[in-house]
C-alpha cells in the first residue's frame, strides 16, 4: 500500500481499493517522509583491520558493531564477520585510512585493500 502511495496513488483511491477508511491510509501517507532503514550487510573484515580499529577512537555505534561481530578463525589469523548497514561499513573503512600510508606494514595495507574491495562491491 505504501509503495502504491509513493508511486502517486491518492489516499482516496487506495482506501477504495483496499476497502478501508481514508484514516487507515493516512499513517502510510505520513510515513512517506520517514527514511527507509538500510538493510544489514554481513562482510568479512580481515583481522589486521579489526585489530587496528579496536585501538582507534570510534563512535559508540561503530564500537558496538565491532563488539557484536563474530570472530572466525583462519589458520593463524582471524576474520571478523561484521553485520552492519553499508553506511557503517563505509565509516569503518574511513577510520582505517591510516593503513594506506607508507609507514603501515604491507600486510595491513593489503588487509585494508581487501576490506575496501568488499565495501565497494556493496555499491554495485
Amino acid at each position: 500500500m505504501r509503495t502504491a502511495y509513493l508511486e502517486g496513488s491518492s489516499v482516496a483511491s487506495l482506501a477504495r481499493g483496499h476497502d478501508v477508511s481514508r484514516g487507515a491510509i493516512r499513517p502510510a501517507a505520513a510515513a512517506k517522509d520517514a527514511p527507509i532503514p538500510e538493510l544489514l550487510v554481513t562482510l568479512d573484515m580481515p583481522g589486521k583491520v579489526a585489530d587496528f580499529l579496536r585501538t582507534a577512537d570510534l563512535e559508540p555505534a561503530e564500537r558496538a558493531t565491532l563488539d557484536q561481530s563474530v570472530t572466525v578463525r583462519r589458520g593463524q589469523a582471524y576474520t571478523l564477520r561484521v553485520s552492519a548497514s553499508p553506511a557503517v561499513h563505509r565509516q569503518l573503512l574511513d577510520r582505517c585510512q591510516p593503513l594506506d600510508n607508507a609507514a603501515a606494514i604491507p600486510a595491513q595495507r593489503k588487509a585494508r585493500r581487501e576490506y575496501a574491495n568488499r565495501v565497494s562491491n556493496l555499491d554495485q
